[in-house]
């Protein structure tokens, strides 16, 4: 009989997976950016090399349930067409673009202030409105010393538009997509989804919808795509770390801590993840540390911490060891 972890070594080991993954995701897609392949073309990269894991899983899924309520998109996605839907465009398509696309304008640095930094902002607005989270002098606190970093690190940018500079288009579209990831996971907390079924249904919606028409686009030549004269192995370590390990595992992991400690608690975990990039920026990409980029990722770090300890301090309930998944079964 395999071993049992407790609900919070599942959470832990969960978070620190995520951390990794994300970390890495930010070098890597930078570095990306001076490759063959387009934002287009790596997100269609990512979509298909999950879909390999994931379709197969969800269209075993559904058939184990036998339970057509609890089921879309021609029966591989395990969550009904709606919430796939809602989750797909948020987690699955939106956030990917958005992201992929910031890389190609603005450096890692940038992006890994303003990625991570700018989630627990969005999911704690977001979580108040849809969830009626109340938010605490405390956290209020926490989430204006955020902002106040995302401002060392965008503004000077903003400033510099009317002078030719692209880096300010790079960081809106970094912020938008923590927005969409924020989206994501509130609408994962309000379902109560199953971490399993809320990736493959993402996937799902993103592989159905994304995949077809940019392929037939991209064929008639209406949009740019190097995908016919990147090298196959370029392709293929996409479909890789972008793939399986950002959307199947740090997925997974990263649905299973919203399940543990709630989708805002979840955000501000990630704490290490500004301070590990911009240092994986600096040593792998050779990028260069100003001082707004140190005084942001210092506001930004030190705001995500300060509400985790004042969110610990108010003794906040934990999520549910188990949550009812939209497909019907339970999270264990």
């Amino acid at each position: 009989m395999p071993p049992r972890f407790s609900p919070r070594t599942i959470g832990l080991g969960a978070a620190i997976v995520t951390v990794l993954v994300w970390t890495a995701f930010i070098v890597i897609a930078r570095a990306s950016a001076g490759r063959s392949l387009t934002p287009f073309d790596i997100a269609f990269a990512r979509i298909c090399g999950a879909s390999l894991v994931l379709i197969p899983w969800g269209a075993w899924i559904v058939a184990r349930d036998r339970d057509p309520a609890r089921c879309s998109m021609f029966g591989l996605s395990p969550v009904s067409l709606r919430i796939t839907a809602t989750a797909g465009i948020f987690g699955g398509l939106a956030y990917a673009l958005l992201a992929y696309s910031g890389f190609f304008f603005a450096p890692a640095t940038h992006a890994s202030v303003l990625l991570p930094g700018s989630l627990p902002l969005w999911t704690a607005l977001l979580a108040a409105i849809v969830l009626h989270d109340r938010i605490t002098p405390g956290r209020a606190l926490g989430l204006l010393l955020i902002v106040l970093g995302d401002f060392f690190v965008g503004g000077g940018s903003l400033l510099h538009a009317l002078e030719g500079g692209v880096i300010w288009k790079g960081d809106l579209l970094f912020m938008s997509a923590a927005f969409c990831w924020a989206s994501y996971s509130v609408v994962v907390r309000k379902h109560s989804l199953d971490a399993v079924r809320a990736t493959i249904a993402i996937t799902v919606f993103a592989f159905v919808t994304y995949v077809p028409v940019y392929t037939l686009l991209a064929a008639t030549g209406v949009i740019t795509s190097h995908l016919a004269t990147a090298p196959v192995g370029e392709i293929a370590f996409q479909m890789v770390f972008q793939g399986i390990g950002s959307v199947v595992i740090s997925g997974i992991t990263f649905t299973r801590m919203v399940q543990y400690f709630g989708p805002v608690r979840t955000t501000m975990i990630t704490a290490l993840v500004p301070g590990l990039s911009a240092l994986g920026a600096v040593v792998f990409l050779g990028e260069p540390l100003q001082w707004n980029l140190i005084a942001g990722l210092m506001l930004v770090t030190a705001g995500i911490v300060f509400g985790v300890q004042r969110v610990r301090a108010g003794a906040l309930p934990q999520a549910p060891v188990r949550a009812r998944t939209a497909g019907g079964g339970a999270d264990a």
